[in-house]
This record gives structure tokens, sequence and C-alpha cells, in this order.
């Protein structure tokens, strides 16, 4: 008598990975296949320790077991959990297609819940998701002000205030920078008020946005105080509840046309699964550290101290720190 193990094709747990990540490079773009595979890494680690050397063998259990270990191996936090099992999840449903576990495995992966507490206190925009989203805004909403706003924020990292108190004259395209300006009695204030002046560096692309932008896209209109602002209405500048709209609508899973759960379809309603500004900037100060850019540049860059830094922004586990200090080490 046929089991449903004896309809599977054997397949290794690091050729699985192998297969998954070729896969992943058609329709994703480098820097979520480079996630993907970290997280993966863990997982063909734990099947070599434990003696699993063909994907048809395991079970659910097997996958709590992996669920515990990789908790108590790396000291995750719980969102951090969350995030790593949830591409397992999808890691397994894929290797179910290929006929190497069965094809319902993937349901039994356990996803730790997160309290909202939990998930406001860590909520961040993840540097896979935000480049999944710049990808979708430049195939498809090319210099709008949707990419333009979100653009601006991931690689500046600033804070909404900062985005919402531009003028085309702050802006230096020639020389690729923009320059932040505390103007309390015009309606525009940074969070740090005068301490949160400072010029910042922008790449070739996001200046190209902004040009595109400012010829074609923006309404040619001043401020109640004669300014030219970069983000404007009918009315003049935009709203900064305007902005925060805008990064709502596009970090929503339904805006680049992937499943949104709970999503109500409205425009007046903010989707579950969208975020805020603020996570955007936590998750440009975690992708800009992860890249090993030296925290004190950080810091200066998005206008933050080095405690609230690494209290409230720093957003890397554990093991990623030690794996960048570990390429310290070997260049000693």
């Amino acid at each position: 008598m046929k089991t449903e193990h004896d309809e599977l094709d054997p397949l290794e747990p690091d050729r699985a990975q192998e297969l998954y990540l070729k896969q992943k490079e058609m329709d994703a773009s480098k820097k979520t296949v480079q996630s993907h595979k970290y997280r993966l890494n863990a997982f063909v680690r734990w099947c070599d320790e434990n003696d699993i050397d063909n994907l048809n063998d395991l079970t659910g259990r097997d996958l709590q077991e992996y669920r515990l270990w990789r908790q108590d191996d790396a000291d995750l936090k719980k969102i951090t959990l969350t995030q790593q099992m949830s591409t397992i999840r999808v890691f397994i449903k894929w290797c179910g297609s290929m006929e190497a576990v069965p094809a319902d495995l993937y349901e039994k992966v356990m996803i730790p819940r997160v309290t909202p507490e939990e998930e406001r206190s860590e909520e961040m925009l993840e540097a896979e998701t935000a480049e999944a989203i710049r990808e979708h805004l430049m195939r498809y909403h090319y210099a709008s002000f949707e990419q333009t706003i979100f653009v601006l924020l991931w690689e500046t990292g600033m804070r909404l205030g900062g985005a919402h108190s531009l003028d085309i004259e702050d802006i230096d395209l020639e020389n690729r920078r923009l320059a932040l300006v505390h103007r309390p009695e015009q309606g525009t204030e940074l969070k740090n008020g005068g301490a949160g002046e400072r010029p910042i560096a922008i790449t070739e692309g996001l200046a190209e946005i902004l040009q595109e932008f400012i010829e074609n896209t923006r309404k040619r209109i001043t401020d109640e105080y004669g300014r030219d602002p970069l983000f404007t209405s009918s009315r003049g500048r935009r709203s900064r509840s305007s902005l925060r709209r805008a990064v709502y609508r596009v970090t929503a899973p339904c805006f680049r046309n992937e499943p949104c759960p709970g999503c109500t379809g409205k425009d007046d309603k903010k989707c579950p699964e969208a975020v805020s500004p603020h996570p955007i900037r936590r998750g440009s100060i975690t992708h800009f550290l992860t890249k090993d850019i030296p925290t004190e540049i950080v810091s200066d860059r998005m206008n933050v101290s080095r405690d609230v830094l690494d209290k409230h922004y720093d957003r890397r586990s554990e093991e990623v720190k030690l794996e960048q200090r570990r390429g310290y080490l070997d260049n000693i």
C-alpha cells in the first residue's frame, strides 16, 4: 500500500535551498534573495545537526523543534522570530510544490503571535519589503508623488516632518544634496529644532526622481508664506496627514497587487499590513547599519543620538551583529 511519503521525491535541504533561491531570483530583488538565504542558512544548519538529509522525512514536530531551537540559538525577539518563521513557511510551501514534502506541511509551521504592543514597539519596514515597493513604484508610478515621498523617506531616513519642510530651494540636484531647515515661524518645524538642521547627501537615483517630479509632476504653487514647497496640493504645501496617507497607501501589499489580509479595499481605511512613516525610518536605519555603515555616520545622517539609535532604531538581530563583528575580526 502506497503512502503519501512514497509519492515524494528525495531532496536534500541544502539542494532545496539552492533551487528555491534560484527560483526566487526570477521574481524578487537581489536584496530579498539575500534575506531569504540568510534566514534559510540556519534551517539548513539545523537539518545537518539533526541528521535530516532528506526533506521527505520532515514532520510537523520537526518544524516545531526547529522553531524552539532557532529562538534559543539566536536569542531572537518575538517579532524577529515571527519574521524568520514566516520565511520558513514560504519555503516549506515551495518544497511542497516540488513534491519534496507533503503539500500541506507548511500549514504546520507555527508562527509566534505578537501583541499589538509588541508589534508597535518593534514595527519596522523590512529592507526586502522596501525593495519590493521601490521596484513597483519605479515600474508603475515613476516620478509620482507616492514614489517621491517613499523613496525620499527610505533613502534618507528622515522624519515625516523633515520631508514636509522641504522647499525647492532646499534641493541641490547638481551636487546631489538636500538641506533640512527649521522654520517654525513659517509652519515647518523639525523635531529637534535648530539641532535637526543638516545637509543630506542623496544618490543619483533619488536625484533623478526628484528632478522628474519637480519638472513634470509637482503642482507649481507657493504656500501662504510665499515659499515653494516640494510637496504641494492645489492649496499650497501638502499637510503632514496627506504625506502620511500616501505612506499608508504604498506600503499596503494590495497597492502592489499582493495578498493583503484584513484589507477592506476602502481608500479611507488604513490596511492592517500598511505601516506609518516611522517604521520606514526604523527600517532605513537598520538597513544602513546592516550594510556596515558606521554607527556614527548613521547617527549624524538620521539626526538621532547613539543611545536613542541603539534603544529604539537598531533592529539587527544579535546574530547579524555577531557576523558583522566577525567580518571585522577577519581583517585583523
